[in-house]
């Protein structure tokens, strides 16, 4: 099949690999000649469309014709123009779909102190201030020793914050610092602090609240002569604590799932992220939690998600942070559409709409139960909206921190990062899986090949998230990628 047309109503197909000026190839309940080389991953119109007239794809309009478009043309940024504005209009419109059917999954985590699951059993430095960053990488470097028995890993996660700050970008540190630190994945954690910085120990902890003095240790740099040798001591004491948990099976009710895509081509949202849904419908459908984030990226296909809010409380909710999102960006002066990226468009990605239309395919078809402001924790199993932007670290950072114990991370021109979570890269297509087998973990580009269904990537991808949850590594964890970046808004002194 050279060529897929997502929607009945669709006025253009995306072709699924390259299609050559001269060919005629079918689209589901037509056929089309191309005029020109429609490159994999982007567009041909099936039908004449109207300057003037709507561009439709998945079934909603992503754009609007800047000129008469011929059937058969390519479609894209020379031809399409968004629709979208700073303001709309909302409507609860409730829909409900029947939940999939799938065997029960099962995981081996650790059981915490206080009932909760984790997939990983780590010891994490988490600095207070960027100032001891390279402080906290010299523990990391020379306490490896400790890695030992059923601790996973010693990371630490360096930023640049915690001074110069104020207001609402002081507060927002310290929480998404303290939402790392009550990770489940850290059997440990040593909170390094300087002494002199804005957010203070002292702060920190009102912030954190109660905590389990066996699991998490505090040091501040300027009050010990040798923080080396400090930081050892406090190390050895939380891994003798954290060496205590085993893996034992459990429930993959049990487990929260974040899910993002990044550098998105035009089969992202025909491969790749709507397995991803299959997946987050059928772990829902087994009681467990899956988290979507990237408001801005929602903007032109929010409705999608809107009309699968259980309640009005919770669409009242969603509408709310689509709103203050939109707000966000008026506020600095910057349009809602500033979106697709170059990378996005050189792999078909057209308008925001486009993109936003492929990236909601992540959520499946599931009710979402909450929506939750940035560093808010899942506390509802089901689907959860979460608040933050479409950068990848700044996002993957905001899903660990709401609590999700991996990522699922979509993409179709890949990307080596990974988050504090075990970050699983699944590619759009087949080529780039071939391409980058050190970064890319599953490939979904079996399904514009034609090998496998949506159902079937989505049970196979709930298959390889049992088995991440259970040890196994990611490339990003093998090649040691791990990193966190904090959303900022406000003045640096």
């Amino acid at each position: 099949m050279k060529l897929i047309r997502i929607h009945p109503l669709d006025n253009v197909a995306v072709a699924l690999e390259d299609f050559p000026a001269g060919e005629t190839a079918a689209a589901e309940g037509t056929s089309v000649t191309a005029r020109e080389l429609i490159r994999r991953g982007h567009k041909v119109a099936l039908t004449e469309i109207p300057k003037g007239s709507p561009v439709v794809k998945y079934g909603n309009p992503i754009g609007i014709a800047t000129e008469d478009i011929a059937a058969g043309s390519w479609v894209h940024t020379h031809n399409t123009r968004t629709a979208l504005s700073e303001t709309a209009a909302y409507r609860y419109d409730h829909q409900v779909y029947p939940a999939p059917e799938t065997a029960p999954r099962y995981f081996e985590g650790y059981r915490r102190e206080d009932g909760r699951a984790a997939v990983r059993n780590e010891l994490w430095i988490i600095p207070l201030v960027g100032c001891v960053n390279d402080i906290a990488g010299e523990l990391v470097r020379d306490n490896q020793d400790l890695v030992t028995g059923t601790i996973d890993g010693l990371y630490r996660f360096s930023h640049p914050y915690g001074c110069s700050q104020l207001g609402g970008d002081l507060a927002q540190t310290g929480k998404i610092l303290a939402d790392l630190v009550r990770h489940p994945n850290a059997g440990g954690v040593l909170v390094l602090a300087l002494g002199c910085e804005n957010l203070t120990m002292d702060m920190f902890r009102g912030i954190l609240g109660p905590y389990n003095p066996n699991r998490v240790k505090f040091l501040v740099c300027q009050e010990v002569s040798d923080e080396l040798a400090e930081g050892r001591k406090l190390l050895q004491e939380l891994a003798a604590y954290a060496g205590t948990f085993r893996r034992e099976k459990m429930p993959a009710s049990e487990l929260v799932i974040g899910m993002k895509c990044g550098g998105s081509d035009g089969l992202s949202g025909i491969t790749a992220n709507p397995t991803v849904g299959r997946f987050s419908d059928r772990l829902i459908a087994l009681g467990g939690s899956t988290v979507l984030t990237e408001v801005p990226e929602m903007f032109g296909a929010e409705n999608i998600l809107f009309s699968r809010c259980r309640d009005e409380r919770v669409f009242d909710k969603a509408v709310r942070m689509v709103n203050d999102f939109k707000k966000y960006f008026v506020d600095h002066g910057q349009v809602v559409y500033e979106n697709p990226s170059p990378g996005n468009k050189q792999g078909g990605i057209t308008t925001l709409e486009d993109k936003s239309c492929g990236c909601v395919q992540k959520g499946g078809s599931a009710q979402i139960v909450d929506v939750l402001s940035y560093g808010d924790p899942v506390t509802e199993k089901g689907l959860n909206l979460l608040s933050g932007p479409g950068n990848d670290l700044v996002s993957a950072t905001d899903l660990t921190a709401a609590g999700a114990h991996l990522i699922l991370f979509t993409t179709g021109r890949g990307t080596p990062f990974g988050a504090p979570a075990p970050t699983v890269k699944i590619s759009t297509n087949t080529a780039l899986f071939e391409k980058k087998r050190s970064w890319i973990d599953f490939n979904a580009g079996t399904v514009a090949d034609g090998a496998e269904t949506l159902d079937a990537a989505g049970e196979r991808l709930l298959d390889y998230v049992c088995r991440v949850a259970s040890g196994e590594k990611t490339n990003s964890e093998k090649h040691g990628c791990r990193d966190i970046a904090i959303f900022k808004d406000g003045v640096t002194l």
